[in-house]
């Protein structure tokens, strides 16, 4: 079985098992509101859940076309059911994939850079038990001896410094493409009263169009 061979296998096998696994979770999810209104017998109107599902849809909408598109090249097939599943995509999953593929020096799309996405998202995600339980254990009497800057840095910065990071790393590899993933939503932002969900659809497909132009024009290489 040559490497084509084998990485249809895998995906074959990836999709056989992500599909229903995520499915469900997303199923399961709601077996507590569904216990909590059997129980106490409390039953939304259909027309306050459809208003709610228009707000989240409104905040985020945006997310769940652009999430799995930009992100694709990092965690590839796999690692995007193990992340979705497991969460925190952007500030864990992408990061922890996309430095384990520059320092094994693989190439997305092939059979190494799956597995090596697929083995770095499962580390992180044992890594983010551990750490999550012992910062519930531990974490309250840390913060509370340290000053109060750090706190503030942490709750407030913590994010920002992750995809600062994550954006630093490609900016290196790319930066022809790293200019206009910057000052497209920089532009963006400074439109009056244009919605957050434009600007991130715009900013993605925007910067994946131009790093495509330069790929075909051999400016880049993958």
């Amino acid at each position: 079985m040559n490497e084509n061979e084998a990485l249809k296998q895998w995906k074959k096998t990836s999709i056989m098992i992500g599909s229903p696994t995520n499915i469900l979770a997303a199923a399961t999810a709601f077996l507590p509101v569904l216990w909590l209104c059997t129980q106490y017998n409390c039953w939304p109107p259909v027309s306050t859940v459809l208003t709610a599902w228009a707000m989240i849809a409104a905040s985020f909408g945006a997310l769940w076309f652009c999430e799995p598109i930009s992100y694709y090249a990092s965690l590839g097939l796999t690692g995007t059911y193990l992340s979705f599943f497991a969460g925190n995509i952007g500030n864990m999953r992408v990061p922890c994939a996309s430095l384990a593929l520059d320092v094994t020096k693989s190439v997305p799309g092939t059979l190494q850079a799956e597995i090596v996405s697929t083995l770095a998202i499962c580390g992180s995600v044992f890594t983010n038990l551990i750490g999550t339980t012992s910062a519930v254990i531990v974490g309250s009497a840390v913060l509370s001896v340290l000053p109060q800057f750090i706190v503030d840095g942490l709750t407030v910065y913590a994010s920002s410094a992750i995809f600062g990071a994550t954006f630093g790393n490609f900016a290196v590899k790319y930066p022809q493409i790293a200019v206009f993933g910057l000052a497209i939503p920089v532009i963006l932002k400074m439109v009056p009263g244009l919605p957050a969900a434009v600007v991130i659809v715009i900013t993605v497909f925007g910067t994946l169009l131009i790093a495509r132009m330069f790929y075909t024009k051999g400016i880049i290489k993958a």
